[in-house]
């Protein structure tokens, strides 16, 4: 049974950080790239960061480029998201997606004073 479960959301401070993780299973995490997206109520879903299978390349929106950094531990099975500088434009749910073809649940991340 495949799974991906998100964890790590929460309510932080603008300029605080929080870090995502989400953890695989019911199938080959390497052969995999692994996708961050956030959705807000009301507009599309956005591509946040993507990592290659092995980790050599890193892709990212230009709206989080310098502040999020994703990274992968395979022998775990599980993505990471460092989210830096956090800004209120960055509250959404966060979903994990095995190049689009899993996805998780969900991690709600919200940026407020």
């Amino acid at each position: 049974q495949v799974q991906l479960v998100e964890s790590g959301g929460g309510l932080v401070q603008p300029g605080g950080s929080l870090r995502l993780s989400c953890t695989a299973s019911g199938f080959t995490f390497s052969n995999y790239a692994m996708i961050w997206y956030r959705q807000t109520p009301g507009k599309e879903r956005e591509l946040v960061a993507r990592i290659s299978r092995f980790g050599g390349s890193t892709n990212y929106a230009e709206s989080v480029k310098g502040r999020f950094t994703i990274t992968r531990d395979n022998g775990k099975s599980t993505v990471y998201l460092q989210m830096n500088s956090l800004k209120p434009e960055d509250t959404a749910v966060y979903y994990c997606s095995a190049d689009s073809r899993y996805w998780g649940k969900g991690t709600l991340v919200t940026v407020s004073s």
